[in-house]
Parts: C-alpha cells; sequence; structure tokens
C-alpha cells in the first residue's frame, strides 16, 4: 500500500471530529465531510498537507488553493481566511496541520550543515508546493506515532526530526532556513507578527516595530508587506477584526464594548472597517453568524 494511501487511512480512523487534536505536540488531523464557509483564523508557523480534497486560502488579496498531494507551509503568523472547497460525506477532506518550531529547526541547522546558503529573498508567507515520496513517508511515520503508546515519546522525536528534514531537503526548504536562521528578513519580520498578535489593541509605533526588526523604517514596510502581503497597520486591523468576530460569536461583550477591547478608539471606525471585511456591521454580523 502506498504510503499517501495509508496516511490517508490513518488520518481517517483517528479523526473522530471534523478538527481532531492528537496526542502529538502541534499535530492536528481533518476530517470534513462537505464544503464549508470561509473561516477567519491566524495561521502560526505551519505545514498543512492535504491528503484528499481542496482547501482554499486567502491572504489579502491573493487565494491558494491547496489539492490532494499538495503541501503549505506558513513560516509567520498570518490572518487569513480558509474554507474547505472540495469535500463530501463519501470523499472527505483529509488533511493534517503541523506546528513548526523554530528553534528545533534551527538545531536540526546546525547538525547538518548543508551547501546551500541561507536565500535572503523575500518570501511570501506562504507558499505551496507538491507532495514528496519522503515528505508523506516522513508524516505517515509521525502520525504512525498514534498507534504506538509504548514507544510513543521516542518515536515522535524521531519522527519530527525527519519530517523537518525532509521539509528542508524539500522545495520550500528556502522559506523554513530562513525561519530558523537568525538575523534573516523572514525571521526578523515572524518576530513583528508574533508581536503585534499578542500586542493588537495597544498603540503601535512603526519606529519600534523598525527597532524590533534591526530594519530601517522603509526596509520594514518593504518587508513586511513582501512577506504578509499587507502593511504593519492593515495586518493590525485584521488581526483587531479577527479578534472582535471571535468575540461577537461567543457573545462575551456588546459590539460596542468589544470594539473599544480590540483597540479601536472610535465606534465609527470599529463599524465601518467590520463591514468592510465582513460585509456586515458588527451586530447585525454576530445575529447572522448566531443563526447560521
Amino acid at each position: 500500500m502506498e504510503p499517501s494511501t495509508q496516511l490517508r487511512e490513518l488520518i481517517s480512523r483517528h479523526a473522530v471530529a471534523p478538527k481532531q487534536a492528537t496526542g502529538v505536540q502541534g499535530l492536528t488531523l481533518y476530517k470534513v465531510g462537505q464544503p464549508t464557509l470561509p473561516t477567519e483564523i491566524v495561521y502560526s508557523p505551519r505545514i498543512c498537507m492535504v491528503l484528499q480534497g481542496t482547501k482554499e486560502i486567502r491572504l489579502a488579496e491573493r487565494v491558494f488553493s491547496v489539492g490532494s498531494a499538495q503541501y503549505f507551509i506558513a513560516t509567520v503568523n498570518l490572518p487569513v481566511s480558509a474554507r474547505i472547497e472540495q469535500a463530501d460525506p463519501i470523499k472527505p477532506h483529509l488533511a493534517l496541520t503541523f506546528e513548526l518550531d523554530r528553534e528545533e529547526i534551527a538545531k536540526l541547522l546546525a547538525e547538518t550543515p548543508s551547501t546551500h546558503g541561507v536565500e535572503q529573498h523575500d518570501h511570501t508567507g506562504i507558499a505551496v508546493s507538491q507532495h514528496t515520496p519522503e515528505i508523506v513517508s516522513a508524516a505517515l511515520r509521525l502520525v504512525s506515532c498514534l498507534d504506538a503508546p509504548d514507544d510513543f515519546d521516542m518515536m515522535v522525536k524521531l519522527a519530527r526530526l525527519e519530517l523537518y528534514y525532509r521539509l528542508l531537503r524539500g522545495e520550500l526548504g528556502p522559506m523554513l532556513r530562513q525561519l530558523a536562521t537568525q538575523g534573516t528578513n523572514l525571521a526578523q519580520i515572524g518576530r513583528v507578527t508574533e508581536w503585534i498578535k499578542g500586542h493588537f489593541a495597544e498603540a503601535m509605533s512603526i519606529g519600534k516595530l523598525a527597532d524590533m526588526a534591526g530594519m530601517s523604517q522603509t526596509s520594514l514596510h518593504r518587508h513586511f508587506k513582501a512577506v504578509t502581503l499587507m502593511t504593519p497597520l492593515q495586518y493590525r486591523a485584521l488581526i483587531r477584526l479577527q479578534e472582535a468576530r471571535r468575540r461577537l460569536l461567543l457573545r462575551e461583550a456588546s459590539a460596542r464594548e468589544i470594539g473599544f477591547e480590540v483597540g479601536y478608539d472610535s465606534q465609527t471606525q470599529f463599524t465601518r472597517e467590520y463591514r468592510k471585511l465582513f460585509g456586515r456591521p458588527p451586530a447585525a454580523d454576530a445575529a447572522f453568524l448566531g443563526g447560521r
């Protein structure tokens, strides 16, 4: 049986929910029986492998389609809109995501020097590539750890390293090398996106972000937009609005209160930007989402 077939069977067996957390840190399995509406989410650095069906991801104005036999890597925190485009109960969407550990990758790079230098090209924060037999086999061994409770810890450790190694050797390896190498543009922009994600409700100085990245303000804008496809201010606004929508859906407070909580001083501006992104003003959108 081919590794990809084995991997589909493993995911199908272990995913008892559409989104299934596992005992392997950072590993989530997906089994979705029908197309979904777009969902706003912040992708942390991760790999996502699609084994069946199709996933669509919108980052700013760009759309990425990830079909079966493809994977994508996100190298920084990215606010995206994602949906399952192709799935049905007989042939559900099957996929896995695995969160990337920058320190683990950096350690592996140090132990296995590459003849390739670290490229300083600006990579978009998401890129899509085709599966390779080596990457699929490594992912299969990682998911197979769920069936090996007696040797779980050691097998997971080895499987994680193998998957990182195979990814580094693959087409998107240069992105991972940049992510894991201190001082590269991608690593520095990743530090900035991490800060904005954790402090989105606070006042933000472009000068402070530039100092954080070790860049001039002009360079920060150029590299930030190359990676995230938006400016730092657009990025923060999208993080704020996604968080506002999440809180509205949970009915944590009124739309007015939530607008202030996520960092808006002006209710008018909050309502205007929210409507522009989601198509409805906050209160109406909350009612729509609650009845969906």
